[in-house]
C-alpha cells in the first residue's frame, strides 16, 4: 500500500493502563507521521466488552496527551464497527475464501509461501499450510482480532503498521486476509520488545510500567519522550542523547529502529529527566510544580516571580519535579530544618567549629543592609570572613548550607542565602548555632 502522505495508527486495547511499551509504539508512529507530513490516527480496540472500560480509555487518552502525542482525526472505536466486520466476513464466505463451521466463519488459509518485507527485520516468510484455518467471526457474530484489525486498517487507509514484534506471528494471517480482500499490503515495521535489566520482558516486577506512574513520580513529558525514543531506536553517529521535540522529529527514521530488545533503565530515565529539568526555564516548570507545592501548604499565588527564581536555582540539582518541589519547600517554608544523615555526621564531627563558623557568619551577615543581600555581595562577605578566620572558604560555606537546608549539597551558598531571604536565613543560622551541639 503506498501513498504520498503516510497514514499511521496506534491501536491500544482499553483493558488496562497505558504501558510504556505501548507508549513507545505510539511515539514511533507519531514521530514518523510528523517527520513525513503524514497522518497519525488513534483507534481504540474495545471489542473485548468484558475487560474494556471507559476508565481505561480515558487513562490511555490522558497518557498520550501528557506525552504530547496528538492525533489528527476523530478517535475510531473498533466496537462501533462490528457490522462492518460482519459484512466483510460474509463477503469472504461468499467468495469462498472462508467457510462456515458450527455457526462460526473460518478463514481458509492458502497453501504456499506467505511472505512480507518487514522494515525492521527484512524479508519474513511463512508456509500457509503450517497455519490452520482460523475463525474470523465467532458463532455469536463477533469478529476476532486478526480479522477486524485488517478490515479497520484497510478502511482507515493505513499505509504503515508499526507495532511490537510479538505481532510477527499474527502477520501471515493478516497478509492472507489483505490478499483475499484484494487490498494492498501496508509497510510492516515490527519493533523489538522492551526488557528489564534482567533481560526479561518488562513487567510490574521491574517497577512502574504505566506511563501515568512516571508522571506521578515527577518525570517530565519531554524527558519521557526522549527516553522512550531511544529504547530500540538510534539516531546514528555520535550525537548526544538529549533531544528536544523538534530534534526528535527531524532525526527519526524507521531505518534507525534496532532489532535487539531495548533495556528499560530507570536510573537513565531519571538522569535524562534531570537534563530536561536543567534546560527548562523555571517559569515553564511552574505549572507542573505549583500543584505539588500547594498540596504541601505553600501559598503559590503570593509571589510567582520569586517562585520562578527559586525553581531556576534548585532545578540544577534535581532529578524529578518531586525533587524540585521538595527543595523549594525547604527554602521557602519556615518549618524547623531537619538534618539528613551526612549533615548530622558533619555537625557531630565539627561541633565547636560548626558553631563558631555560624556565630561569625551571623555577626557578619546580620550587619549587612537589606539592599546588600545580593549574591555577589554575600559571596564577597563570606570569603572575606573565612580569610579573616584563617579558614578555607568551605569551612564557612558548609555550616551555612547545612543550617539552611539540612543537607550537605545545595546550590552555591550565596544563591541559597538570596533564595531563603535575609530574615529567614538569619533565623535558621541562629537556630542551628544554638542546637548544633545537641544534634544526634
Amino acid at each position: 500500500m503506498t501513498s504520498t502522505a503516510p497514514r499511521l495508527r496506534f491501536a491500544p486495547s482499553p483493558t488496562g493502563y497505558l504501558h510504556v511499551g505501548g507508549a513507545r509504539t505510539a511515539l514511533f508512529n507519531w514521530l514518523y507521521a510528523r517527520k513525513t507530513g503524514g497522518t497519525f490516527l488513534l483507534r481504540i480496540e474495545d471489542t473485548d466488552k468484558q475487560r474494556s472500560t471507559e476508565e481505561h480509555t480515558r487513562v490511555i487518552l490522558d497518557g498520550l496527551t501528557w506525552l504530547g502525542l496528538d492525533w489528527d482525526e476523530d478517535v475510531v472505536f473498533q466496537g462501533a464497527r462490528v457490522e462492518r466486520h460482519r459484512a466483510m466476513a460474509d463477503r469472504l464466505l461468499k467468495d469462498g475464501a472462508a467457510y462456515e463451521e458450527e455457526g462460526a466463519i473460518r478463514f481458509r488459509m492458502p497453501s504456499g509461501e506467505i511472505a512480507f518485507d518487514d522494515a525492521v527485520y527484512g524479508h519474513i516468510a511463512f508456509k500457509g499450510e503450517d497455519i490452520r484455518d482460523w475463525i474470523i467471526l465467532r458463532s455469536d457474530r463477533t469478529p476476532t482480532y486478526n480479522f477486524s484489525v485488517v478490515v479497520d486498517d484497510i478502511d482507515m487507509r493505513i499505509t504503515h503498521v508499526m507495532r511490537g514484534d510479538d505481532h510477527i506471528s499474527n502477520t501471515p494471517k493478516q497478509v492472507a486476509v489483505y490478499r483475499a480482500l484484494g487490498a494492498s499490503l501496508p509497510v510492516f515495521a515490527h519493533v523489538p520488545m522492551i526488557h528489564g535489566k534482567d533481560g526479561k520482558k518488562l513487567s510490574k516486577r521491574h517497577g512502574a510500567t504505566a506511563v501515568g506512574d512516571y508522571q506521578q513520580l515527577g518525570i517530565l513529558p519531554a524527558a519521557m519522550r526522549n527516553f522512550l525514543a531511544l529504547l530500540g531506536w538510534s539516531p546514528g553517529g555520535d550525537r548526544e542523547l538529549f533531544f528536544d521535540l523538534r530534534e526528535l522529529i527531524d532525526a527519526f527514521s524507521i531505518e534507525g529502529i534496532q532489532k535487539k530488545s531495548a533495556i528499560f533503565d530507570t536510573t537513565k530515565l531519571e538522569w535524562m529527566n534531570g537534563q530536561h529539568l536543567t534546560r527548562t526555564p523555571g517559569a515553564e516548570l511552574l505549572p507542573i510544580i505549583e500543584p505539588l507545592l500547594a498540596a504541601q501548604g505553600l501559598n503559590v499565588a503570593e509571589d510567582r516571580e520569586r517562585l520562578a527564581r527559586v525553581t531556576d536555582v534548585v532545578k540544577e540539582r534535581s532529578r524529578t519535579t518531586l525533587d524540585v518541589a521538595r527543595q523549594i519547600m525547604v527554602r521557602l517554608r519556615g518549618d524547623p530544618v531537619s538534618f539528613d544523615d551526612k549533615a548530622r555526621q558533619m555537625v557531630q564531627k565539627h561541633g565547636d567549629g560548626f558553631k563558631h563558623a555560624l556565630r561569625s557568619a551571623i555577626e557578619r551577615l546580620g550587619a549587612l543592609p537589606d539592599e546588600a543581600w545580593q549574591p555577589e555581595r554575600l559571596e564577597s562577605e563570606l570569603r572575606s570572613l573565612a580569610e579573616t578566620m584563617g579558614f578555607a572558604a568551605g569551612r564557612v560555606f558548609q555550616p551555612i548550607r547545612i543550617a539552611l537546608t539540612g543537607s550537605t549539597v545545595s546550590e552555591p551558598v550565596n544563591l541559597l542565602l538570596t533564595v531563603v531571604g535575609k530574615a529567614e536565613s538569619l533565623r535558621r543560622l541562629r537556630a542551628a548555632e544554638q542546637s548544633g551541639s545537641s544534634v544526634r
